[in-house]
Parts: C-alpha cells; sequence; structure tokens
C-alpha cells in the first residue's frame, strides 16, 4: 500500500487497454528474453493479484508466487511486538530464495523501466558464470534528472560507478528535487542532472541469498527493534562491494524512468505511454 500513493499501485491501470506498469515490465522482460517471473507479494492481496494481474501470463511464461512475510526471518529471529511494516527490499528479494534457482532480475511492481534496460540486463545475466567468486551482479543505471517527480520530492540511490565500470557505492538520499540547472538534496547538497542513481533494477544469481541472509542478520541484531527501520536492497549490496564478496556492473541507460510516487504523478505517466505506444514501441494492447 503506497502511503503516499494512498492505493495500491500495482493494480492501477495507466495503458490505453487497461494495462499496468507491471504489465510493461513483464513485456519488456519477454521479449529481453526471460522466460519465468516471480510475482513477490504479500499473503493479503494474494487473490487479487492472481485475479488481476497474474492470470494475464499464465501459458505465456512460467508464473510463480512468493510471499514476504515479516516473520520469515534467518538466523531464529522473531518480529518484536507491534512491528507491521515490511522489513524492506533487501528482506524481500531473500524471500524469494527457494522459487529462484537461475540468475534473475530484481525489480519494482509500481516503476517504469524501458526495454534497454531488460535487454542490457538480460545479455549481462545470459552470459555470467553463477559460481565465480566474488559474485558478479549488475545494475541498471539511470540518469538522476529522468528519475524526479514534478509533485514532490523523491529518494534516490546516488551511485558512486569507477572507471573500470563496477558500482564503488550507493547513497541513499532523500527530498531529492530540481532545482534551476541544479538538483538539490536535503541538507542542500548538490548533484548534476546526469548523476548516476540507482532505480532498483538489479541483476543478480542466487549467490545474491547467502549474503543477503548475512545482510538481514546483521540488520536485525542492530535495528530490529525500531518499528520503522528496513534493509534496503542498495545499502545490503553497498555491504557486499566493501566486503568484497561482490561486484556490481553498472549499465548505463538513457530510459526514461517513470514511476508513480504521488497520485499527481499518474496523468504524466499515462500520457508518457501513449507516446511510446504512438511511435510503435509498445502495442496498443499487451492483453
Amino acid at each position: 500500500m503506497g502511503s503516499r500513493y494512498g492505493g495500491l499501485k500495482q493494480l492501477d491501470p495507466v495503458g490505453p487497454a487497461g494495462e499496468t506498469l507491471l504489465d510493461y515490465s513483464v513485456h519488456d522482460a519477454i521479449r529481453a528474453g526471460f522466460d519465468r517471473v516471480v510475482f513477490l507479494i504479500r499473503r493479503e492481496i494474494e487473490k487479487d493479484f492472481r485475479d488481476q494481474i497474474g492470470a494475464r501470463y499464465e501459458g505465456r511464461l512460467s508464473v510463480v508466487y512468493a510471499f514476504q512475510q515479516l516473520d520469515d526471518l534467518p538466523g531464529g529471529f522473531i518480529p518484536p511486538a507491534g512491528r507491521t511494516k515490511p522489513w524492506g527490499t533487501a528482506h524481500a528479494i531473500w524471500c524469494a530464495r527457494e522459487a529462484v534457482t537461475a540468475p534473475f532480475a530484481a525489480i519494482n511492481a509500481d516503476d517504469f523501466y524501458g526495454p534497454d534496460s531488460f535487454r542490457q540486463v538480460g545479455q549481462f545475466l545470459a552470459a555470467v558464470d553463477p559460481s565465480v567468486q566474488p559474485a558478479r551482479f549488475a545494475m541498471a543505471g539511470y540518469r538522476l534528472d529522468k528519475t524526479l517527480s514534478d509533485h514532490g520530492t523523491v529518494t534516490r540511490g546516488i551511485c558512486e560507478v569507477g572507471p573500470d565500470g563496477l558500482l564503488r557505492s550507493v547513497e541513499e538520499l532523500t527530498d531529492l528535487a530540481r532545482r534551476a540547472d541544479v538538483i538539490v538534496a536535503a541538507g542542500q547538497r548538490t548533484f548534476v542532472p546526469d548523476a548516476c542513481v540507482s532505480m532498483n533494477f538489479w541483476g543478480f544469481t542466487p549467490q545474491i541469498f547467502p549474503l543477503l541472509e548475512k545482510a538481514l542478520e546483521a540488520f536485525l541484531e542492530q535495528e530490529a527493534g525500531s518499528e520503522k527501520n528496513e534493509c534496503y536492497i542498495p545499502s545490503a549490496v553497498a555491504g557486499m562491494i566493501a566486503d568484497g564478496s561482490a561486484t556490481v556492473r553498472v549499465l548505463p541507460t538513457a530510459a526514461e524512468w517513470f514511476g508513480i510516487t504521488y497520485r499527481e504523478d499518474r496523468p504524466r505517466v499515462v500520457t508518457s505511454i501513449a507516446g511510446l505506444v504512438a511511435a510503435g514501441i509498445y502495442p496498443p494492447s499487451l492483453h
């Protein structure tokens, strides 16, 4: 449930034939060679999700469901009394550990990433050795100025990328907004428009799951007592880079990112997708 959006964004139609943002992601993934989708959802929305979304794909590719549950935790941890908020994106991916046995892309269901990102990450995953050490992962890198909202501030993972094209660090910054020719974050830090950001489009191998388990255990030992703290995938991956257990290849894309952070963002997303349909990038209907 999107707290700022006021509804279940994943089920909101934005395409000319009632498509959701997730429909476009699955369509782009199939075109890029992916043949299996794991929908990671909450138990409470399972019926609605299966009926409204999942049923569209059965027969077109392998469809599997996994569930993010508060009590699905490593190391015998038990959720503290009163905790209702999910444990975050790192925990969400870890919850799919039994459903995923091959190199895979992990994305947000309520973002539009564009076909180029799926193509690049798909090519990386098709060539990666899933047993090499350190583990080799990838990330689609977006331009900061293509990921902002006209209706409020956003939180983004600002990336430092080395000359070798590998991710060095991801810093989660809040209250990012456009101000004249620069982009300003909380604390008045400024960034250039083409700064690289993570939009949570990752390419992983199954090696990620034991690494995530280690990150989750460290998080739970330190911060599980808070009712709001979450373990985010960019922070978990940054820890893997720092301790040498993984490298992350940044795959720059000039793709336009569309997202619905605020309800006021929706008309722009609808207009943008209509433009892509008119340009022939997508058919008039994906159903």
